[in-house]
């Protein structure tokens, strides 16, 4: 049985426990949930979102969120995936994430150095897990930094970049060996 690395992806996370959210796991299908009306994205808060896609995976010895586009997978799947509330919450989140970076620092989220960015990201990251915290159990909307977490390493991990360059990847991939060690410094393995 052939499979394609989205069915594999799908696959996985549900042997993790369905650790990716319904929304970010439809988007990997490319699926569309939200048939209703949709937040437009500006070209700045597009931007904005590769800059903190970035914080959340830089340029290290591979290249980062930004080099990978993932700001392009976050506004997909956010506008066909969640419903208006939930966007707007989560573009509230990022409006609040650069109001407090220009007021700490005087600078724009753009602008700011990668401390003052990681600083006003801790902060957003500190709100939402009060808010988290606030809402257990009851029907609230994710909190913005966990659903930025998550569509921005699910859209790294799933693009060719992450997967290529991130990832150790095999196009023809052999015998499946769930139990095989992974050499010294060899990365994980690419779905």
């Amino acid at each position: 049985m052939n499979i394609n690395r989205r069915e594999a992806v799908q696959r996985v996370v549900m042997l993790m426990g369905g650790v990716v959210s319904a929304p970010a796991m439809a988007g990997l299908r490319g699926e569309k949930l939200n048939h209703g009306a949709f937040v437009s994205v500006t070209a700045d808060q597009e931007s904005l979102l590769a800059e903190v896609a970035d914080v959340i995976i830089p340029n290290s010895g591979t290249p980062g969120a930004k080099a990978a586009g993932v700001e392009k997978f976050i506004v997909r799947v956010v506008r066909d995936c969640y419903p208006k509330e939930e966007q707007e919450h989560f573009y509230a989140g990022l409006a609040k994430l650069e109001a407090n970076c220009q007021a700490k620092t005087g600078k724009s989220f753009a602008q700011a150095s990668a401390v003052e960015k990681k600083e006003a990201l801790t902060g957003i990251m500190l709100e939402s897990d009060a808010e988290r915290t606030a809402n257990k159990g009851k029907k609230a909307p994710t909190p913005f930094f966990f659903m930025m977490k998550e569509l921005t390493t699910t859209g790294y991990f799933t693009s060719e970049i992450g997967a290529t360059k991130a990832l150790e990847y095999l196009p023809i991939p052999g015998k499946f060996d769930g139990c095989m060690p992974l050499a010294p410094g060899q990365k994980t393995w690419a779905l």
